[in-house]
């Protein structure tokens, strides 16, 4: 048997983890043909058919499943090496990839990385904006701002302040009609609370996003009332703060990077001046600044 090249394993990869060909050639940035060639390729040098093709896409053949974890691992391997291999690299200039939530990103960060881009004339930023948990291993970005009460474990880093909730309506609204969360912000511990004890009181849910943004637009349209950070929140023109159903406690923002990556300079130094940011902004964040009363 001829020893195959890890790089054809990606490809491989690609179309176990994104279930087609063209998802898996728009990942890696080639054409379609090259992902059946290169995955033809490994299954004609294996002699096995890693994956049983159907109207659904391409799956994973159930007894091949212990191979294609084995690949995963050796990419998870070489995806190690190369974090390590960035460790070294000094100075905080370049661009610096920072994930956050929408939320952060549309009403926090901006003017953040506006003040440290200012200071440095070598240092730049990219916000990337999603409520959903990036893959740092992947190298998608070299720090993450997030609101939780608990980091994942292969991440590390500081808690840099807190954000406040609480609950907001336009003028007649009624008291019984909601706004629901969806997505990942419904998995928050306490939006699935909030649920649960509307579900029980018989509240009517109107709409539901998976945006706290886009639950203000709707509440300020006057769909429902809705839980929302206080720094959009209270922003808001046409919204006003109602009873809260529920007690809110102030969620930690975590300043982190990949766990492999936790004392590379880079990191360090990206995470630190973000952290120094955020603290300045703490009375901001818990909504007791006259801006936001």
């Amino acid at each position: 048997m001829h020893k195959t090249n890890w790089d054809d394993f990606r490809f491989v990869l690609a179309v176990a983890r994104m279930g087609s060909v063209s998802a898996a050639a728009r990942e890696l940035g080639v054409n379609h043909a090259t992902v059946l060639r290169r995955v033809a390729g490994v299954e004609e040098r294996l002699g096995v058919e890693l994956f049983e093709k159907s109207v659904r896409g391409y799956e994973i053949a159930p007894e091949k499943l212990r191979l294609i974890e084995a690949a995963r691992e050796v990419e998870a391997a070489v995806n190690a090496v190369e974090r390590m291999a960035q460790a070294g690299e000094a100075p905080l200039a370049g661009v610096i990839r920072v994930t956050s939530t929408d939320t952060l990103c549309h009403e926090v960060l901006p003017s953040i990385v506006a003040r440290m881009s200012m200071n440095s004339s070598d240092l730049s930023f990219e916000l990337l904006c999603s409520n959903a948990h990036i893959d740092l291993s992947r190298l998608h970005a070299d720090v993450t701002v997030r609101p939780t009460f608990k980091l994942p474990d292969d991440l590390y880093g500081e808690i840099a302040g807190q954000m406040a909730f609480g609950f907001y309506a336009a003028e007649g609204v009624a008291e019984d009609h909601w706004l629901g969360q969806s997505g990942m912000i419904g998995r928050i511990p306490f939006a699935q609370k909030l649920r649960e004890r509307l579900e029980k009181d018989g509240a009517a849910f109107r709409a539901a996003a998976d945006s706290f943004l886009t639950l203000r637009s709707m509440a300020e349209a006057g769909l429902g009332r809705t839980m929302l950070p206080r720094i959009i929140g209270d922003r808001s023109r046409k919204l006003h703060r109602v009873h809260a159903p529920i007690e809110l406690p102030p969620v930690p923002i975590f300043v982190a990077s990949h766990a492999d990556l936790a004392d590379a300079p880079r990191q360090r130094q990206a995470r630190t001046r973000i952290a120094a940011a955020l603290e300045a902004e703490a009375e901001h964040l818990l909504g007791l600044t006259s801006e936001a009363a």
